[in-house]
C-alpha cells in the first residue's frame, strides 16, 4: 500500500463569505458548514464557533477532535463505514489541513469528557491548544439516549472535517508538503532488512462497553477478534473514536489519524527496525474475553515471527489488565515488549500507578500522572457549558470556582496524558 498525505499548512482561522484556504488561513462560512452538516432530528441545536491558539478561550465539554481531511484520489473514501463505503483505505492521495481541527462539544454525554484551554497553564497540556479549531456545539433533544447523542455528535464531526478539506481542495489549495508512506507485502517484508529486528505494533482499542467504543471500518471493535491492519489504513481514517473514556487519555479521531507510534516506527523502518505492521486488539470487560483477545493477538505476533512488540493502551484501570496480559504472553513467546501507558498514581504520585503489573513489564514508557492537580485561570470566552466541570472525570464538587477558575486533575484536560504519546509530558525512573 502506498499513501500520499498532501499537507496544507493552516496558520490562521477566520469567518468568511465562503469556505476556502487562502494563504494558509482557513476561512469558514458558517452558513455553508451548517448546511453541510444537514438536519439531524436527534439534535435540538447545532452551532459553530472558532478558537485560535493564544486566545483566552475555554472549550468544554470536548467530546472528539477530528483533523480535516478528504480523499483526492484512490480507493475508498474518508471515514469508511460512516461517510463512505467500507472499501479499504490507505492508498492513493489524501488532502490534510495540517494545523486545523474540528472539536465536537456540547451538553455532556458521559462524565469522561474534557477541557481545552487555548491559553494559560492548561494550554500546555493539550495538543489542541495549538490547533486552529472549528468547534461544533450541540444540544440534544430532550430524552435522547446517550449513545444516540454520541453518535449524532460523532457523525457531525466527521462531516465537518470532510467538508472543510473538500472545500479547500475544490478551491485550489496546493500542498505545502507531500509525505509518502509505503510498506511491502509481508512476503517481501519478512526477508527485507536482514540483521534488523522485526517489530510490530500491538494497538489496543478502547471497547469497554456502551460509550466506550472505537470503530474500525464502521464496526464496533468490541465485536472483533484481533487482526492485522496496515498502518496506512489507520492514517487514512479506518479507525475512529466513539468513546467517553477520561479526556486525558482518550485517543481522539485526530490522534488515531496522526498516531505517533506508527509515524515513529515508519521513521525507523529500515534504519534500526524492520516494521512489519499493526495488530489491532480490543480492551475487554470479562476475564474470558481478555484471555481470548490477548492470546489471539500475541499468537498473530508469533506467527509473524516478530522479535519485538510496541504495545499501547487506551484508558486506565480495567484496561491495565489487558495491557499486562498482552505483555506477559508476548514475553513468554520470546517477543520483547515495550509498553506505552499513563499513570494514576494519586495526587501526590505515591500510589501504585497501574491496576496490574508483571515482572515481564520491564520496559515501560509513561505519558505522565493523570491525577496531578492544576488550577486553570478564568477565560474571557467560553465555548460550550462550564456547569459540567464539577462532574467530569478529574473534577469534583467545587472544581468550578465563582470567579470562573477551575481546579481539576490533569485527567480532565483533553489529551494531557495521551497513551500514544501525542502529548508533552512524561516521567523517568533513574
Amino acid at each position: 500500500m502506498k499513501l500520499e498525505l498532501h499537507r496544507v499548512r493552516i496558520h490562521g482561522l477566520k469567518w468568511g463569505e465562503d469556505t476556502k484556504v487562502v494563504g494558509g488561513v482557513l476561512q469558514v462560512c458558517k452558513k455553508e458548514l451548517l448546511a453541510a452538516l444537514g438536519q439531524d432530528e436527534r439534535l435540538a441545536s447545532v452551532d459553530v464557533d472558532l478558537a485560535c491558539p493564544g486566545e483566552k478561550t475555554r472549550i468544554t465539554p470536548v467530546k472528539d477532535a477530528v483533523e480535516p481531511r478528504c480523499k483526492m484520489e484512490g480507493p475508498g473514501g474518508l471515514f469508511p463505514g460512516f461517510l463512505s463505503d467500507v472499501e479499504s483505505v490507505g492508498e492513493g492521495k489524501t488532502l490534510v489541513l495540517e494545523g486545523a481541527a474540528v472539536l465536537t462539544c456540547g451538553k455532556i454525554v458521559g462524565f469522561q469528557e474534557g477541557i481545552v484551554d487555548m491559553s494559560g497553564p492548561g494550554a500546555d497540556y493539550t495538543p489542541f491548544s495549538k490547533t486552529f479549531n472549528v468547534v461544533l456545539v450541540f444540544e440534544p433533544q430532550e430524552g435522547l439516549e446517550k449513545h444516540e447523542y454520541e453518535e449524532a455528535c460523532r457523525i457531525a464531526g466527521f462531516k465537518a472535517a470532510h467538508f472543510l478539506a473538500q472545500k479547500a481542495l475544490e478551491t485550489g489549495s496546493v500542498a505545502d508538503q507531500v509525505e509518502t508512506f509505503e510498506l511491502p507485502a509481508l512476503r517481501e517484508a519478512m526477508t527485507a532488512h536482514p540483521g534488523l529486528p522485526k517489530v510490530a505494533y500491538l494497538y489496543m482499542l478502547q471497547t469497554q462497553g456502551l460509550l466506550h467504543d472505537t470503530y474500525v471500518y464502521g464496526v464496533d471493535a468490541k465485536r472483533i477478534i484481533p487482526t492485522l491492519i496496515h498502518p496506512n489504513e489507520v492514517m487514512d481514517g479506518a479507525i475512529v473514536s466513539g468513546n467517553c473514556v477520561s479526556a486525558c487519555d482518550k485517543n481522539s479521531t485526530y490522534v488515531h489519524l496522526n498516531n505517533p507510534v506508527i509515524r515513529a516506527l515508519y521513521a525507523r523502518h529500515g534504519v534500526d527496525v524492520n516494521f512489519l505492521g499493526c495488530i489491532i486488539t480490543n480492551e475487554n470487560v470479562t476475564l474470558a474475553d481478555k484471555k481470548r483477545s490477548s492470546s489471539y493477538a500475541t499468537k498473530l505476533a508469533s506467527l509473524l515471527g516478530v522479535d519485538g512488540l510496541v504495545i499501547s493502551e487506551e484508558g486506565f484501570g480495567n484496561p491495565d489488565t489487558d495491557l499486562i496480559m498482552n505483555c506477559r504472553k508476548a514475553e513468554n513467546l520470546g517477543i520483547k515488549t515495550v509498553l506505552i501507558t499513563d499513570e494514576y498514581a494519586g495526587r501526590d504520585g505515591a500510589s501504585q500507578s497501574l491496576a496490574d503489573a508483571a515482572k515481564e513489564a520491564n520496559a515501560v514508557v509513561t505519558a505522565g500522572n493523570a491525577n496531578a492537580m492544576i488550577v486553570l485561570p478564568p477565560m474571557d470566552k467560553l465555548i460550550g457549558f462550564a456547569e459540567f466541570v464539577d462532574v467530569i472525570a478529574g473534577g469534583f464538587a467545587g472544581s468550578l470556582r465563582g470567579d470562573g477558575s477551575i481546579e481539576v486533575e490533569l485527567q480532565a484536560i483533553t489529551g494531557a496524558t495521551c497513551e500514544l504519546g501525542f502529548n508533552k509530558i512524561g516521567a523517568a525512573t533513574y
